[in-house]
């Protein structure tokens, strides 16, 4: 059984245009990746966590930043790999100049032996649906279709 991720689509609105906020992953792997690369703040749901705990660690971990509030949920998704992410959807402000991600630790470069240290998270940016459309990892745009419904956008 795969394991499952909780994680959490932030949005704003700006007049009458729909913002949300995507990040791109760090490392070694997604470094020079853009179209496809861009995602929700998710991780893995620990034993005993309830998922919706987990998405607001997640974006604590990943962002830098405490959320408050009662989210939307969104439902689940499977990701191309098989990984299951139970999301929700909530508004918030972040200025992504005031991103601090957490750490990981991986091999590289690979079979180097050489442990080296990246940010779970590179990048973040606020996107209109249309853009996020473009940008987003594939088996995510589902969320954006569930945001717009859910907010009757």
């Amino acid at each position: 059984m795969k394991r499952l991720s909780a994680g959490m689509l932030l949005f704003r609105r700006s007049g009458r245009t729909l913002e949300v906020l995507l990040v791109r992953p760090g490392g070694p792997y997604w470094r020079k990746r853009d179209i496809g690369a861009w995602q929700i703040p998710k991780g893995g749901v620990e034993p005993g966590e309830e998922p919706l705990a987990a998405a607001f660690r997640e974006v604590e971990e990943e962002l830098g930043l405490r959320l408050e509030g009662d989210p939307l949920p969104l439902g689940r998704i499977r990701q191309t790999g098989g990984k299951l992410v139970e999301a929700y959807a909530l508004e918030a402000s972040f200025d992504p100049a005031a991103l601090v991600s957490n750490l990981f630790e991986m091999e590289w470069p690979p079979r180097s032996g050489t442990t080296q240290r990246f940010q779970e998270v590179e990048e973040a940016r606020w996107f209109t649906i249309p853009a996020a459309s473009e940008r987003m990892l594939p088996s995510q745009l589902p969320l954006l279709g569930r945001l717009v419904e859910t907010l009757g956008w």
